[in-house]
C-alpha cells in the first residue's frame, strides 16, 4: 500500500436505525457508510454518480469486499468512514476503507470495485477524465 496516497474521510453518526436489538451496528450497516463514503469521494474527484452514467456510459459496482470487524460500533457513536486507492486497473478500482471511531479502528475492508456499461453490464474502461483525477491525488 502507498501510504502517500491521501485518504479521503466522511464523518457519520451511528443511528437506531443502524443498530440491532442490542444497541450495536448491525454488521450490513458498515457497508452502508462505506458506499456513502466512495460516493463522496467520487464527487470529490468531480464525479457525481449520476453524471458518470449519464456524460460517461459507466457505473461502478462493487465486485468483492473483503472486510474485517475489529471493534462493535454502538448507538450514537461519531465514525469516519475512509476511501484510499490502493490498485487501478483498466475496468477496476481497489480501495481500502477503514472505519473509525477516534483513533480506534472498528471496522476495515478491501473494496474492488467493477467499472461496468449500465446497459449491458459488461466491463468498460474507466473514463479517461475519473483516470487523470486519480492519477493527480497519487501524486
Amino acid at each position: 500500500m502507498d501510504s502517500s496516497v491521501e485518504t479521503f474521510w466522511l464523518d457519520a453518526r451511528v443511528y437506531y436505525e443502524d443498530t440491532d436489538a442490542a444497541g450495536v451496528v448491525y454488521y450490513a450497516s458498515y457497508l452502508r457508510y462505506m458506499e456513502r463514503a466512495r460516493t463522496e469521494w467520487m464527487c470529490g474527484l468531480g464525479f457525481e454518480i449520476a453524471s458518470l452514467e449519464h456524460d460517461h456510459h459507466v457505473a461502478f459496482a462493487v465486485h468483492r469486499v473483503d472486510i474485517e470487524y475489529a471493534r462493535p460500533a454502538r448507538l450514537g457513536d461519531r465514525l469516519r468512514a475512509g476511501v484510499r486507492l490502493l490498485e487501478r486497473g483498466r475496468s477496476r478500482l481497489v480501495v481500502e476503507q477503514p472505519i473509525l471511531r477516534d483513533a480506534e479502528t472498528v471496522t476495515r475492508a478491501r473494496v474492488t470495485l467493477a467499472c461496468l456499461t449500465p446497459r449491458t453490464w459488461k466491463p468498460a474502461r474507466i473514463p479517461a477524465e475519473l483516470v487523470a483525477r486519480l492519477n493527480r491525488q497519487q501524486s
